[in-house]
């Protein structure tokens, strides 16, 4: 598979958030108290402080926020890939929610498949993942397919 250096998927605040990408599925935190939805997740509710929450899906569209194009140096497993674009992604269904990741042109893109030039503010995107390792699969962005296009 790869050599990147990999998240940690078995601690008990994200251990939900890897299964459901391993399916194939965009999922945030939500608090059985108040409804609350958060990420990055936490051990309670940022809002009531609720000590239990909830993963549910969320379709996994939204808009370019902000962007970076990492240079170099890079990580180990990342050199060859350089220059590639990182994005923050402000989720359509939850604007307070934001997410950093890669943008590819596809499910099985390199991380450096989009030319930094293509990116811009509010570009809409959409979730797609890449299995990186037998264990880990990463919710990667791609620039949303227009309405009505057919993939």
């Amino acid at each position: 598979m790869t050599a990147i250096p990999l998240p940690y998927t078995d601690e008990p605040d994200t251990r939900g958030f890897w299964q459901a990408a391993r399916e194939g599925r965009l999922v945030v935190q939500c608090c059985t108290a108040c409804g609350h939805r958060q990420f990055p997740p936490h051990p309670f509710c940022e809002n009531c402080a609720h000590a239990e929450t909830e993963w549910v899906e969320t379709p996994g569209r939204g808009n370019i926020w902000s962007f970076g194009v990492a240079h170099g140096p890079s990580l180990p497993g990342l050199q060859d890939v350089v220059p590639y674009p990182m994005i923050v992604v402000e989720l359509d269904e939850h604007p307070h929610i934001r997410m950093v990741g890669s943008l590819v042109t596809g499910p099985d893109a390199p991380i450096n498949s989009v030319p930094a030039g293509d990116i811009r503010i509010g570009l809409p995107v959409e979730v797609t993942f890449a299995a990186v390792s037998d264990d880990v699969t990463l919710p990667r962005w791609m620039p949303r397919r227009s309405e009505g296009r057919k993939p």
